[in-house]
């Protein structure tokens, strides 16, 4: 019976939408699927268009502090010639997590027209709230663009030199991601403070840098 409703359910389904194509006529149909179709691909370039290096640096916020940065690290020269571009390492490319940073992003545009790091001293005033975000967003997706290039169930510890393979080894039995260790891999860290003097009063203390985990707590 069950099965029966199912099945009267699709034709009458199948009724109503061929009842609707008669209605409207077969070339009005079409030209909604042309329509649709060039809509969809018109909407998927720009959205390529902004996952794109030149995009990102484009506003001299990002060209002046962080891509400067970028350009003496090994992400962006290295013996392979293979670059991590800045949409590699903040957007996701799964279609979902994409449009979600995205939205996100309309945040950073209106600080752009704000004004808020719009010079270096504003930048770095705000250097360390801003990698947290990042931080925050990278532990919480298990270091998800990180993987993209990173896939640790592929690493070769034999290869691996002692220190970075027994650290990686016991990092995963801790239920560590990437960027538990790896901050500052194509950024200039934040202010540390180090007790060592007033000129490190400003700066984050080390916990920030490297949280325990659960592992360490219950230790």
């Amino acid at each position: 019976m069950e099965n029966d409703n199912k099945n009267a359910g699709k034709r009458g389904l199948t009724a109503r939408a061929w009842a609707w194509l008669k209605g409207i006529g077969i070339v009005s149909a079409l030209g909604l699927f042309a329509a649709g179709v060039i809509f969809w691909g018109g909407f998927n370039t720009v959205l390529e268009l902004t996952n794109r290096e030149a995009f990102c640096i484009s506003c001299h916020e990002m060209k002046d502090n962080v891509y400067m940065e970028y350009q003496n690290t090994i992400h962006y020269s290295n013996r392979s010639g293979v670059r991590a571009t800045c949409p590699d390492c903040h957007v996701p490319k799964e279609w979902v997590p994409k449009m979600i940073r995205k939205i996100q992003a309309s945040n950073e545009v209106l600080h752009k027209i704000l004004g808020s790091i719009d010079t270096p001293e504003k930048f770095n005033a705000k250097r360390l709230t801003l990698a947290e975000h990042e931080w925050e967003r990278m532990k919480r997706t298990d270091s998800r663009e990180c993987r993209n290039c990173h896939n640790f169930e592929y690493f070769d510890y034999g290869i691996q030199g002692r220190r970075a393979s027994a650290t990686h080894q016991a990092a995963f039995d801790k239920g560590q991601t990437c960027i538990d260790c790896h901050k500052g891999i194509a950024h200039k860290l934040p202010e540390v403070n180090q007790s060592i003097g007033a000129i490190n009063e400003e700066g984050a203390p080390p916990q920030i840098f490297h949280p325990p985990t659960a592992a360490d707590k219950k230790d």
